[in-house]
């Protein structure tokens, strides 16, 4: 499986979410009162979206990673491995958010030798993976995983490299508020 996060994506012919709907679930908004890991009131679990025709925009324009990239299984597929992959727009980070019912899903096989392999990857280009239970995250690095709780909404990630004597790097992360880079 190729480990390349860079290239443009579009929808893998053939795939669709069928009866997958843990998106539903998972992310806050769009419909009022809708929280992180509560489903939307317009889901039917396990069949679709009641109002699928009439769905608000974001509802509509949301693609997880599994509907993107041909290189992902179907084992990939959110309601099998009960987490959604997404990319960050802006940082290109790879989110997965977990389903808070099977908050060790990330950590099975193959999913978590692949995470690492996007991670070593990912580092030299300031990319990172990141798991989210709800706004908890956990950064994956090619050598550990970085639990780093909740992450404000004033808050991000930082990762710093060192050399390390006889070759490599070691890695840091660690979260920062938002005002902290106008100093730095």
């Amino acid at each position: 499986m190729s480990t390349d996060l860079s290239a443009p994506l579009a929808l893998v012919p053939g795939r669709e979410c069928g009866t997958c709907n843990i998106c539903c679930k998972l992310f806050e908004g769009p419909m009022p009162d809708k929280r992180a890991g509560q489903w939307c009131v317009h889901c039917a679990p396990g069949k679709g979206c009641l109002i699928h025709a009439t769905r608000p925009e974001a509802c509509r324009d949301f693609y997880c990673f599994w509907l993107l990239a041909e290189m992902l299984g179907p084992e990939w597929k959110p309601e099998r491995c009960r987490f959604v992959l997404t990319l960050d727009p802006h940082t290109r980070f790879m989110l997965v958010q977990i389903d808070p019912s099977q908050p060790t899903a990330w950590r099975k096989e193959p999913f978590y030798s692949q995470f690492k392999k996007w991670s070593a990857a990912g580092l030299n280009v300031g990319r990172q993976v990141i798991v989210l239970n709800g706004r908890d995250a956990t950064v994956i690095l090619p050598d550990k995983d970085v639990h780093l709780g909740v992450i404000g909404q004033d808050e991000r990630i930082v990762t710093t490299m060192q050399p390390v004597i006889g070759g490599g790097f070691s890695f840091n992360v660690e979260k920062r508020k938002t005002a902290d880079d106008a100093a730095s």
